[in-house]
């Protein structure tokens, strides 16, 4: 097998819009990662170039239990390499193979993706491509893919996305709330998992776009009738009376599955203290690193071989049942972060985009041919470009 930098490459598990995605083994750890492979002589343009940028800072900034990890990124002159955890399972896969998902089941999932989403929408990030694809399953839904995903101070204007998960107003070309555009497209998700199709579907395009503004979809008589009534909450297509997430929460059946944190809290890096497990500090000094440059990388949030031998070995305690204070999907350490964030509930939080802070990440782009994205699957997919109507 190929090997390049720590990792001893594996078979391709998947495509992406400028490369592809392979299965790899971290060498030091022995743990698997999965790695983005980007071909730098497929971006062409300097939206090409922005956009992996911008995907990059994201993935660095966010620190959440259903929020997909960035360990590190290094290039060479041909190619970007974007670390990552690795999970098995896709929604998408989990639900073609069992017709549909179990109220209770789709609602713990469901719980998840909107806990992911709100603290991206706190991060002032919108995702802009919530669907089943692009929620990986390890133990709990991890989103993925920020390639569309996108800071906010007020509306937006770029129609993007899957046009089957597409708000009304951003396929009819208004000015839109990424926020009620991603709520809108979890409905649709939700649909999916207790349904097992789409509720908006024609092969003519301009007929979907009818059906999804006037919101014309029929469910199946073997839902509950509370699941009925969520998803005529949430599929609103009026954005103005969408519901958002608080009100959400509060729908009967969104409490049908009961746990301690239904909406889990994430890191808010620059204002939350990275949790630290002293017991894998040791495992890492082995590796030949000292105690202080670990601690260093560690609390400034890097994101380096450092940091990728540490979470590693991190997620191996977690995933096998053990106990570490550093799990922030933990109900202990959830109750600190509710306990922090209403402290600075009243401050807002704003993200700097500008690069500065990542000179040491720098990436360097080669001229490129633009990519026109394939669908890795049918069945449930309808990646034709959005045209306004």
């Amino acid at each position: 097998m190929k090997c390049i930098g720590n990792y001893q490459l594996g078979k391709t598990i998947g495509s992406g819009t400028f490369g592809k995605v392979k299965l790899a083994v971290h060498i030091p750890t022995q743990q698997t990662v999965a790695i983005k492979i980007m071909n730098k002589s497929r971006m062409v343009d300097i939206v090409d170039i922005e956009r992996v940028q911008r995907e990059l800072h994201i993935l660095k900034i966010v620190r959440h239990p259903n929020i997909i990890m960035l360990y590190e990124v290094f290039e060479t002159n041909k190619y970007i390499f974007i670390v990552m955890e690795y999970c098995q399972k896709e929604l998408f896969s989990y639900i073609v193979k069992n017709k549909k998902v179990p109220e209770v089941n789709a609602c713990a999932l469901f719980q998840q993706l909107l806990s992911g989403i709100e603290y991206l929408h706190k991060l002032k990030i919108v995702h802009r491509d919530i669907k089943p694809e692009n929620l990986l399953i390890k133990g709990r839904i991890k989103i993925v893919d920020f390639g569309l995903s996108n800071t906010y101070d007020d509306l937006l204007k770029t129609a993007c996305g899957s046009p089957c998960y597409a708000a009304p107003e951003m396929i009819s070309g208004k000015l839109y709330s990424g926020l009620k555009a991603d709520i809108w497209s979890s409905g649709v998700v939700l649909f999916v998992m207790l349904c097992g199709y789409l509720p908006f579907e024609d092969a003519n395009t301009n007929q979907l776009y009818k059906k999804i503004l006037s919101a014309n979809y029929k469910v199946p008589n073997f839902l509950s009738s509370d699941a009925v009534d969520v998803l005529k909450f949430i599929l609103n297509p009026d954005p103005d009376d969408r519901p958002n997430i608080d009100q959400i929460r509060k729908h009967p059946w969104f409490n049908l599955y009961k746990t301690s944190f239904q909406i889990k809290q994430g890191i808010l890096i620059g204002q939350h203290k990275i949790p630290i497990d002293n017991n894998v500090v040791s495992q890492v000094e082995k590796l030949g690193y000292t105690k202080k440059y670990i601690y260093q990388c560690l609390c400034s949030n890097q994101h380096n071989d450092v940091t990728t031998a540490y979470y590693l070995l991190l997620d191996q305690i977690i995933q096998s049942g053990g106990q570490t204070c550093a799990d922030i999907a933990s109900d202990q350490f959830q109750a600190q972060l509710i306990e922090l964030n209403s402290q600075t509930a009243k401050s807002e939080i704003k993200i700097n985009m500008t690069m500065e802070d990542e000179k040491q990440d720098t990436i360097t782009m080669n001229n490129t041919t633009n990519y026109s994205q394939k669908s890795i699957k049918q069945k449930i997919k309808q990646n034709r470009k959005i045209s306004h109507v």
